[in-house]
């Protein structure tokens, strides 16, 4: 999952971003309503933190061009905790979900968690494709109840992946969506990962389908006769 922060205070910018990249995403940065406005406008995040108060423009006109423009990536907004009425305005202009400043970091978390989830169309924070779980509050993978150890990169593979089941994803998606900005971007590194967690996982979830990507199931049995 790729995740974008949009906060002019560094530090805390700093803070948010460390504690969602040890959480297993990827993240941008933006440090002002204009970069951010224009990474949002041409990048495919799965999530945005966007601060309500940013130099160059703010966040509520930054939110609102975004959804003008048809972008429905949920967001969630930072607010100062005696304004109400920014977390009126940020909820008007589209915002999925607020967090009041100061705030708990794991609060952060629990709400990018849950908006990330509603996303995709889950209720719960296990994810579960045949004998494969995936934890995402605790960021752990299973396999008929046995803990499986997994890189950074491929814990967000399978997580977007885990987070789509039952839907081809595309080279082109995954590599979108699994890395930063400034990254190294190279597709046939998805092939790599892809490799690498079929051998770790040791069970059939991951299909090929040729010429359009991958898809995470399990094959249904056949109907008793």
């Amino acid at each position: 999952m790729r995740l974008l922060v949009v906060e002019d205070d560094r530090d805390l910018n700093r803070q948010i971003s460390s504690a969602l990249e040890a959480a297993g995403y990827a993240v941008d940065r933006a440090f002002d309503g204009e970069e951010g406005w224009f990474q949002g406008d041409t990048e495919p995040y799965d999530a945005v933190v966007l601060d309500i108060g940013l130099p160059k423009r703010d966040g509520v006109s930054v939110l609102e061009a975004w959804r003008k423009a048809g972008r429905t990536m949920p967001v969630l907004i930072l607010t100062a905790r005696d304004r109400w009425s920014d977390k009126v305005q940020g909820i008007d202009a589209g915002a999925d979900d607020y967090v009041a400043k100061p705030f708990h970091m794991e609060e952060v978390l629990a709400r990018i968690r849950a908006l990330l989830r509603r996303a995709a169309g889950h209720a719960s924070s296990d994810l579960q494709v045949g004998p494969v779980r995936l934890d995402a509050r605790a960021g752990r993978v299973t396999v008929d109840g046995q803990p499986i150890k997994l890189t950074s990169h491929e814990y967000r593979l399978l997580s977007y992946l885990m987070h789509h089941a039952g839907r081809i994803i595309s080279r082109t998606e995954i590599v979108e969506h699994l890395y930063e900005q400034d990254f190294d971007r190279d597709s046939n590194t998805i092939e790599v990962f892809i490799g690498r967690l079929r051998k770790k996982l040791g069970v059939d979830i991951i299909k090929t389908a040729r010429g359009l990507g991958y898809l995470v199931g399990v094959d249904e049995a056949p109907p008793a006769r």
